[in-house]
């Protein structure tokens, strides 16, 4: 059962795979899926795993600013360390240095025996630009010639299989071209039906998808980023968005199967519209980094059927380190933050161990960092207060401290909501400021009790308060720089 609100942790498979020295994904034993299920995760999404193309290794991953990036995360890396992106998909088969397909199939139904779904990637936008695909389905590629070749040999590319066609390389047009790609063209009928029909035999192996950058496949993003190429070759804008046709062909077949997209650029509304289940929150991790807090209780505000398909994240494999880029106290804040709300709460390996260096996908291996103690109790403890029935199926409403005197504006620097299921409440408060705040909040409480007992389950301390003074003045509240608070009571 997977219940509103579930848990997602990533795992860079390769890295991982290869730092616990397990030859294959169905080695992992049973102890560690017994872990994930103690630490409440409803999926696990296995980041790489499909077959890449070695060959064009050489030629595309060795820039300057990708061998920067490798040495800043990895000082002793040697050349056999560089594996190539695991978005530069060769094909949709599984990557023999993880396994066999029966391995994944395998790993699968132990995981589905402890009510862990499976979750691997997809990647519409492009793949390899090695790929065997160039040569035998080269009609589902944007094409192009020798001229556009010539005048922007960075976006355009001869084929690795016949010097006399052209393609355009993957990319996302508010940045350069992913040159180890190849740019699928959305509006070629070929092309949709290929991405479909692996969509199809992809379901099969796993329980969803995270689609990668989803939103390049919207008809209008996908036009005015090609729109030259489009024209040139007399390519119609199809009646339908992509999105909408293949998750409702997908999910004909296989209805359960979840469909989470990584979005950008306010887009996420109309991805939901189209049928995925759940979109990224990178608008809030923005303001989790910085200190606007009314903006951050605005966001939060936001109609209930959004907040339940967003996806909270505070790193993952393309973001900075929580705790480099957020520091520590401010990291355990802001996780405090986005395991309490609602929507899917995503994790990423290395961020309970408090780890600070972002490994570029290109890298087989990651560097030894040690283990922080405080964030990782921090965390388990965290993340077993979460995975109560609380969290998944009561509601949650935001609450609205007020001043704790008249000339105290600290309250405005503290954010509370609570959870209720059936006569049990949760409280939460988050002091997200690095300076001692005060407020205080008023809520529900019990009718025939004087005293109520707080119950303090983060910091493991209880407190005991006068209703009547809740009631009429509202709970005292004071919290430290980037402290929270988990109150559990009944009423």
């Amino acid at each position: 059962m997977v219940y509103n609100n579930p848990r997602i942790l990533e795992l860079n498979t390769r890295v991982w795979l290869k730092k616990k020295n397990y030859k294959s994904v169905n080695e992992i034993p049973d102890s560690v899926l017994n872990e994930w299920v103690d630490l409440g995760f409803d999926f696990i999404w296995l980041m790489g795993i499909w077959k890449t193309n070695k060959n064009i290794v050489p030629q595309y991953c060795f820039e300057p600013d990708l061998v920067q990036s490798y040495t800043s995360a990895l000082k002793n890396w040697q050349t056999e360390d560089i594996i190539g992106s695991p978005y530069s998909i060769d094909s949709y088969e599984i990557n023999l240095d993880i396994g066999s397909q029966e391995d994944l199939l395998l790993l699968k139904e132990r995981l589905n025996k402890k009510g862990i779904k499976l979750i691997l990637d997809f990647v519409s936008n492009h793949l390899s630009a090695g790929s065997k695909l160039v040569k035998e389905k080269k009609e589902i590629f944007l094409p192009a010639d020798e001229y556009l070749f010539r005048n922007d040999p960075y976006t355009f590319f001869k084929s690795p299989y016949n010097s006399k066609e052209y393609f355009a390389h993957g990319r996302d047009p508010l940045f350069p071209p992913w040159r180890d790609t190849i740019q699928i063209n959305f509006y070629s009928t070929e092309a949709r039906k290929f991405l479909t029909d692996t969509l199809h035999s992809i379901s099969y192996l796993c329980d969803g998808v995270r689609c990668d950058m989803a939103m390049l496949s919207l008809n209008n993003i996908f036009y005015n980023t090609w729109i030259g190429a489009l024209k040139k070759y007399g390519y119609e804008r199809p009646q339908q968005e992509f999105w909408y046709e293949t998750i409702n062909s997908v999910k004909s077949s296989h209805p359960e199967f979840v469909f989470i997209a990584e979005a950008y650029w306010d887009l996420e509304w109309q991805l939901q519209q189209l049928g995925f289940d759940f979109t990224y929150d990178k608008r809030l991790l923005d303001r989790l980094s910085g200190y606007d807090i009314k903006t951050m209780k605005d966001h939060l505000r936001a109609e209930k059927d959004f907040q339940l398909k967003s996806v909270r994240f505070i790193e993952n494999h393309d973001e900075e380190r929580a705790a480099a880029k957020l520091g520590k106290d401010k990291s355990l804040a802001a996780a405090t933050i986005i395991s309490t709300i609602q929507g899917m709460i995503l994790y990423h390996d290395g961020q309970f161990e408090g780890k600070k260096i972002k490994l570029p996908v290109q890298l087989a291996r990651e560097p030894f960092e040690k283990e922080d103690d405080r964030i990782k109790s921090y965390y388990y403890k965290l993340l077993r207060i979460t995975k109560e029935n609380i969290f998944r199926i009561g509601e949650w409403s935001m609450l609205d401290p007020t001043p704790s005197a008249n000339s105290d504006f600290s309250f405005e620097n503290i954010l509370i909501w609570k959870w209720r299921y059936e006569n049990r409440f949760i409280i939460v408060a988050v002091n997200y400021s690095n300076s001692t705040s005060r407020c205080r909040v008023k809520f529900e409480t019990p009718v025939d009790k004087m005293i109520l007992n707080l119950n303090d389950i983060l910091n493991s301390v209880s407190y005991e308060r006068s209703v009547d003074e809740i009631n009429e003045r509202g709970l005292y509240i004071e919290l430290k720089p980037f402290s929270s608070h988990i109150f559990s009571f009944n009423i």
